[in-house]
């Protein structure tokens, strides 16, 4: 039973140092938000109030960056998120969208991979519920053909 306690805390002590040691890796600490470049001819307020909700996080310049995308691997992670999502598409730096590219984000809004889970978990006020995937999926479709 001793030796199982020895090595428990044997353990605990190299995850804990591992953890200090990863918190060294400067990748996902850059957390610049560049400015606005141009915004969509939003169709309606409200389909902006929407997107800001679900997506601005991961899909503009106007990220708010939560206490835990300091603290590594996390920060990897929530950094690694907002990078694809900018690259992805970004509504402070709009640029028309393709036909197809406007469908895909509705299928992915339709189909509840946007937003995706990891980020509704820490993000509840991001849930959409069916009426507002909706109103979201006619603002989108409607400020994309614009």
């Amino acid at each position: 039973m001793k030796q199982f306690v020895k090595t428990i805390a044997v353990l605990i002590i190299i995850g804990v140092a591992v953890f200090l040691l990863i918190q060294l890796v400067p990748y996902g600490r850059d957390h610049a938000n560049p400015s606005v470049v141009s915004e969509p001819k939003w169709d309606s307020p409200q389909t902006r109030m929407l997107a800001e909700r679900a997506g601005f996080d991961c899909h503009s310049n106007q990220t708010t960056w939560p206490w835990y995308s300091n603290i590594a691997p996390v920060s990897w992670l929530v950094y690694r998120d907002v990078v694809d999502g900018r690259r992805r598409m970004n509504f402070s730096d709009w640029q028309r969208l393709r036909l197809e590219e406007a469908g895909e984000i509705g299928s992915a809004i339709a189909e509840g991979e946007m937003p995706p889970l990891q980020y509704l978990l820490m993000h509840p006020s991001a849930r959409l519920s069916a009426g507002e995937k909706e109103q979201l999926l006619n603002g989108l479709t409607k400020t994309t053909s614009r």
